[in-house]
Parts: C-alpha cells; sequence; structure tokens
C-alpha cells in the first residue's frame, strides 16, 4: 500500500487558474471590429508592428465582453506560429465562449494571404469543436485594418 501513495508524487498536478485583473462590471465589450481594433492596436508595442509579425488573441464571454488579451507568438517580417492547442487551452483557461484574433503586417498591406486565410478556417472549425466562435480576425497595421467578418469573410 504504501508504494501506492508515495506513487501519486510522481505525476505532475496540473492547475487550471484564471486570475482576473478587472471587475466584471469594469470589462469593456466589443460591439464591432472598430472596438477590437482600436483595443488591439492600442496593445501593440509600436516600435514592432512595422518591424515583424506578431499573433494576439483577445477573450471573450457570452456579453462579448473582453475576459482578456494574449500574445501568442511573435515571428519574423512575414509570418509568426499559430498553434491551435495554445489558442485553446487559454480560451478553455479563461472560460471563453468566443475569440477574437488578430495579427499584424508589417509591409502594411491589409489583405489577407492564402496562409491567412487557411489559418483562420483551421481556428474556426477547431473553435465550432469545442463551441468557442471565432468572432473576428483582424489584421493590423500602424494605419488601419482589415476584418474578415466585415468583409464577409468568415
Amino acid at each position: 500500500m504504501e508504494t501506492t501513495n508515495q506513487n501519486w508524487q510522481m505525476v505532475s498536478e496540473i492547475e487550471l487558474v484564471y486570475k482576473s485583473k478587472v471587475k466584471a462590471s469594469e470589462r469593456l465589450q466589443i460591439k464591432s471590429s472598430k472596438d477590437a481594433y482600436q483595443l488591439l492596436k492600442s496593445s501593440w508595442d509600436q516600435g514592432k508592428i512595422e518591424y515583424f509579425e506578431q499573433f494576439k488573441i483577445l477573450f471573450l464571454n457570452n456579453s462579448l465582453k473582453v475576459l482578456g488579451l494574449y500574445e501568442m507568438s511573435s515571428g519574423g517580417i512575414t509570418g509568426t506560429t499559430v498553434d491551435l492547442r495554445m489558442i485553446f487551452s487559454a480560451a478553455l483557461k479563461a472560460n471563453a465562449t468566443s475569440i477574437m484574433i488578430a495579427h499584424n503586417h508589417p509591409s502594411g498591406n491589409k489583405r489577407p494571404s492564402e496562409a491567412d486565410k487557411y489559418t483562420t478556417t483551421k481556428i474556426r472549425q477547431a473553435g465550432e469543436l469545442l463551441d468557442i466562435k471565432l468572432m473576428d480576425h483582424l489584421i493590423i497595421t500602424s494605419e488601419s485594418y482589415y476584418s474578415f467578418i466585415d468583409d464577409g469573410a468568415l
């Protein structure tokens, strides 16, 4: 019996914790792509927006109030890594019912590439399995943005 009690100490403990710094009543609500763009643009380091790609995620509740913002990756001039498992592990941890994703194009071109379209489809499909809706994908530049939902591409 003693060996059984010792075996549990050889297993890693997993703890799921979401710590909000904002009261529920004070959370920002996203009502449009413009709201999301303004929030995301203010979070971007302006010295990096035209330098290399970054990928960020807004986690939202049922009322489309922001639960959190997560910078998932930073990459090179023409791309960054997007890992579905990381997106949805963070979304589940935050108890999000929907997400908005965003990345910047250092070139200033706000049109989505084929890779952007493919990634958006993969994220939308994965979210459907988990009942986490992809609300939009924004491509951010220093001067403007592109919204997949506003353009009818999502």
